[in-house]
């Protein structure tokens, strides 16, 4: 005992003591939402195999990655997302046009022969295309392309005042076959079009240069190197150069989404989600000290090692802290506390049951038999997790990450941290002999009421199961009449918000955008001087014009940020999203089925769909729109109405086997007592959290923690009046078989 407790002491002094070094030592990588900048996502099209689509992707991001190298962007990333998808982010980008520009041409370096010059309807059946000057050159097969360049630079001639050109030379092969068609050429009289070589790039002739008079016919150019001329500036020289040095595109791309935020908004949700952090944090550990004295001054303080264990955990895998990351990590904070609360009254209720017990080993029987509630509980939020992580994409991803080094991070915090610190504390002297002090001693105000009454909840479970099919029939309703405003990123289309020099009232915006040419466009203040503007898949020019538009009602309006969306990427995300739904209720059912057989884990299931539905329409009814940030919050819903489920359901499995001949609804009607001082306490130090980030979090975090709290109810409602009901109903169905009920 003494061993295994100086080995538990020794293993969580070195946990936190790794992740102040590396919390000291390693930064967090700041998503483009939280530090400004741009996201592009391109993918790339015409493989006729999945391989073959691997393979051209990482063709293309290696010349991508040359392309942005020499762009100069701090601290690019550029990662492969499936077979067929490139995600570049590039900090402090605000100018996201010239950015898809470079990134998404092609540059299809090709050097041609020309064989005359097309004059009126040429019939030759060789292409013909514009030079320099406007004439229209009949080119023959391309000899050269950029697959045999080596190099390119823009060089600027001062001495012959012909300004900027591009350099390029050729390597192997294409020394050679540079060298036969300039000697070709050369043997055309001077001024014939066909001692001209065409250089083109992305099919238009950017130089026609004729070869010289010096160049021997049949020799040609043997050095391996020619010059671009044209009126270039220095930009346009240095990107050209850029273009033909970083080589030919294998694929063509295409952008299917663009984000851009400015950095003053990530700056905004940043302090604002801190402060929430703070403030939350503060509430709710006030509130554990409340209710559990001296065990609840050692939760807290496990609290604050929970943060450090999580910051350091992101920091040390690498990853991307993203805004609805950051309200993920504040609400995990509030998930914490429910480990440490399920200890708390187990040890409690060890306590009364015992005659003359001792701190220590209440609290020890404490942790021992919450340990199979603790464990279920965190592995179905797991589950939603890695749901989140593998089908979701962008913020919701690192929503997923967050959420899921949340959830191991409480399990340390609870069942190590708190443990050293509880088992030294129970120990002392002083504490025994002041056993009130511990916070454990008594049973609690919820409980000894419940003691008390002895309300039977569970006499008719059809009541309850009445009145959660109004609230059904209610969401149901919203979503009918009202339907799901789907956000742009299940629908495709633009979604831009802006700071106005004044306030803008949505219905005036929406009427000068109607008369500007835009009459679908979707209008919504978020705030008091910012404005989200939702459209179909707009130009650039749309785009400006939608800007000036708002800005001429505003006084001025500054876009801070700027999402665009493709049409078959936003399918694809509505798709995952079902999916990801789907699977999460499958998983669910699985996990609870093989732990509480059939009867449970499908009463279980049956409350997690009631949520969801109950959630969807609320959201119809305010409409609120159903996006990204939306899903991360149903399915961490998902995760926390099942903990509950699991915790009713944990001591409905463990008073059946003390009380096997009793039926179910009597055993439920118990469970549901026993556990509903928990049910609160974790309630209300979730809320906490929760209502100080819907408060304090800003415009962008508002919806989110809504949402959240909208579950937090829902969730605990059908904890005991939907899946302990239907538990009952179908083990009456079922003919009463006990096998089925767990």
């Amino acid at each position: 005992m003494i061993r295994s407790a100086r080995v538990r002491a020794l293993l969580a002094l070195t946990v936190i003591a790794v992740s102040l070094y590396i919390a000291l030592t390693v930064p967090v990588r700041l998503g483009l939402d939280l530090r400004g900048g741009t996201q592009i996502v391109l993918q790339t099209r015409s493989t006729p195999t999945a391989t073959a689509d691997r393979e051209a992707t990482d063709r293309t991001l290696e010349v991508l990655r040359g392309r942005i190298d020499a762009l100069g962007v701090a601290e690019p990333s550029l990662v492969r997302s499936g077979d067929d998808r490139i995600i570049v982010e590039l900090p402090g980008v605000r100018d996201p046009k010239r950015a898809a520009e470079v990134l998404g041409r092609t540059a299809q370096l090709t050097i041609h022969p020309v064989t005359g010059v097309a004059a009126g309807q040429d019939r030759t059946g060789e292409p013909a295309l514009p030079d320099e000057s406007g004439r229209r050159l009949r080119l023959g097969e391309a000899a050269l392309t950029g697959q045999q360049v080596t190099d390119a630079a823009a060089r600027f001639d001062q001495e012959s005042g012909a300004g900027w050109h591009i350099t390029v030379d050729f390597g192997g092969a294409g020394r050679a076959e540079w060298a036969r068609l300039t000697g070709e050429a050369a043997c055309k009289p001077v001024g014939d079009p066909g001692r001209r070589i065409a250089i083109v790039l992305d099919d238009k002739i950017i130089s026609s240069p004729e070869v010289a008079p010096s160049v021997a016919c049949g020799t040609g150019i043997t050095a391996g190197s020619t010059q671009i001329t044209g009126s270039f500036d220095d930009a346009e020289a240095r990107e050209l150069a850029l273009l033909v040095k970083g080589g030919a595109l294998p694929v063509a791309v295409e952008m299917v989404e663009q984000r851009t935020v400015g950095p003053t908004l990530g700056a905004e949700a940043i302090a604002a989600s801190t402060w929430a952090a703070v403030i939350g944090t503060a509430l709710t550990s006030l509130f554990v000290i409340a209710v559990y004295r001296l065990m609840g001054m050692l939760a807290a303080l496990a609290l604050l090692c929970y943060g450090l264990v999580s910051y350091a955990a992101l920091a040390a895998l690498g990853a991307t802290l993203t805004l609805p990351g950051l309200a993920g990590f504040v609400l995990a904070i509030g998930m914490a506390v429910d480990a440490n609360v399920l200890v708390f009254e187990r040890a409690r209720e060890e306590h009364a049951a015992r005659q003359r017990p001792t701190p220590r080993s209440a609290v020890a029987a404490g942790f021992r038999n919450a340990f199979s509630a603790i464990a279920d509980s965190n592995i179905t939020t797991l589950i939603a997790a890695a749901l989140l992580f593998f089908l979701a994409s962008g913020p919701v991803r690192g929503f997923g990450v967050t959420l899921g080094i949340g959830v191991l991070a409480s399990m340390v915090s609870a069942l190590l941290i708190t443990r050293v610190l509880a088992d030294h504390a129970a120990s002392r002297p002083w504490l025994r002999a002041r056993p009130h002090l511990s916070g454990i001693a008594t049973t609690g105000p919820v409980r000894d009421r419940l003691l008390r009454r002895d309300p039977q909840l569970m006499r008719r479970p059809r009541r309850w199961l009445a009145a959660s099919a109004v609230l059904l029939a209610l969401a149901g309703a919203g979503i009918g009449l009202r339907g799901l405003d789907l956000g742009v990123e299940f629908t495709g289309g633009r979604l831009a918000e802006y700071t106005t020099g004044a306030p803008v009232d949505p219905d005036r915006a929406r009427a000068a955008l109607a008369d500007a040419g835009f009459p679908r466009a979707v209008v919504q203040s978020s705030g008091e001087d910012r404005l989200t503007v939702r459209t179909g898949a707009l130009t650039d020019a749309q785009a400006a014009e939608v800007t000036r538009t708002v800005g001429a009602l505003g006084g001025g309006a500054d876009r801070v940020r700027d999402e665009l969306i493709g049409p078959s990427l936003g399918e694809e995300l509505r798709r995952n999203a079902l999916i990801a739904l789907a699977l999460a209720l499958g998983a669910q059912l699985l996990y609870l089925a093989a732990r509480f057989r059939w009867v449970l884990g499908t009463a279980a299931v049956t409350a997690l769909a009631h949520d969801v539905v109950i959630l969807l329409g609320v959201f119809a009814w305010l409409g609120k729109p159903v996006d990204g940030v939306f899903l991360a919050a149903l399915l961490t819903v998902v995760g926390y109405s099942v903990n509950d489920s699991v915790v009713v359901f944990d001591r409905i499995r463990e008073l059946r086997r003390r009380h096997r001949g009793s039926p179910l609804r009597r055993v439920a009607n118990q469970a549901i007592l026993q556990t509903l001082p928990r049910t609160v306490n974790t309630g209300m130090g979730a809320a906490l959290i929760l209502t100080a980030l819907a408060v304090l979090g800003g415009d962008s975090l508002t919806d989110f923690a809504l949402a959240l709290l909208i579950g937090l109810a829902v969730g605990t409602w059908s904890s005991v009046f939907v899946a302990a009901p239907v538990a009952i109903e179908l083990q009456d169905r079922t003919g009463g078989r006990r096998r089925g009920a767990g």
